[in-house]
């Protein structure tokens, strides 16, 4: 069994490689060597990290085009997602879908989508399958605020708690669908209410504390294959930069330097890394940087598709 300290450390690998491997795509952006836009999430990563650390590997995540943290904590190939963002072959598509599609299904990472709330209904989908089949997994199904919006996230509610699916919804409530105010969108602050009203168990994590995350998901896990039906949790968040792209965007408007200022007070990656030992931190962090140079030095010399694979991999095939 891992003892607490290499718990610990996990986790802040984990942590530590989203925000790194991130961090050096926003530099690299302007060079056009990645070949789609990227939606980053910088801020955020203790939602994914918390939720799939409470996950086993043989359950299934579905997420969103802003999916990079969600593939990196679910176990997704670094040099396999490097590679699509360069468009290269050894992308885990091959180089034809990009950032905003990734996919790793040898550790149950399912594509994430560019259309909003298209993955609520397959993750409802898949949980109906393995309720057919007898299974002991369970789907958790990632997306933003803005998707809480559209209609199929109630159908999709509402027919997973009719069939008592094991699922668990988890919303990362960034307060913002691109530039738009949750404030100037909701009449009330209430989507655990909302959620509840399906009989689905819904709880709300404040501050994207991730031992708070975690303990939250293991709850709801436990609860999920005991049988009870879908979980739902609604976990505050926010991202650092600009919607789409490395930028920042204060610039526009829409939010206050003081807001982002308060979230970045509880980054979760700085404040993680400050439970460690300095050496224990230092070795962490040198063996994350060094995977990371590796993934992206793969995907300089990896080469792109060749033409002649242009119409494969294709629906009508």
């Amino acid at each position: 069994m891992m003892d607490a300290q290499d718990d610990l450390v996990n986790l802040y690998r984990s942590l530590f490689l989203i925000r790194r491997v991130e961090e050096r795509i926003a530099e690299i952006y302007h060079t056009d060597k990645i070949k789609s836009p990227v939606h980053l999430s910088i801020g955020q990563e203790s939602v994914s990290v918390g939720v799939c650390a409470a996950m086993r590997p043989d359950d299934i995540a579905f997420g969103t085009y802003r999916g990079h943290a969600l593939y990196l904590a679910k176990g997704g190939d670094l040099n396999a997602m490097i590679s699509e963002l360069y468009g290269k072959a050894a992308g885990c598509a091959r180089g034809k879908a990009g950032s905003m599609h990734l996919v790793d299904m040898a550790v149950g990472m399912m594509p994430t989508s560019a259309i909003v709330a298209t993955t609520i209904p397959q993750a409802v989908g898949y949980a109906m399958a393995l309720k057919m089949r007898g299974s002991n997994q369970m789907v958790a199904v990632f997306f933003g605020d803005g998707s809480t919006e559209e209609g199929v996230f109630s159908e999709s509610l509402n027919f997973a708690a009719l069939k008592k699916l094991p699922i668990l919804f988890v919303c990362e409530n960034n307060l913002y669908a691109i530039y738009s105010s949750m404030k100037a969108r909701w009449p009330a602050d209430n989507l655990c209410d909302r959620v509840a009203s399906y009989g689905i168990p819904a709880a709300r994590i404040a501050d994207g504390d991730l031992d708070a995350i975690r303990t939250a998901a293991s709850a709801a896990v436990t609860a999920i294959r005991r049988g009870n039906g879908p979980q739902f949790l609604e976990c505050m968040t926010y991202r650092w930069h600009d919607h789409v792209g490395p930028g920042e965007d204060l610039h526009i408007g829409y939010r206050t330097a003081e807001e982002l200022a308060a979230w970045k007070a509880k980054d979760q990656v700085a404040l993680t890394g400050a439970r460690l030992a300095p050496d224990v931190r230092a070795r962490v962090e040198q063996a994350v940087e060094d995977a990371i140079d590796a993934a992206f030095a793969f995907a300089e010399q990896d080469l792109f598709p060749d033409v002649a694979e242009l119409h494969d991999h294709v629906f009508h095939q």
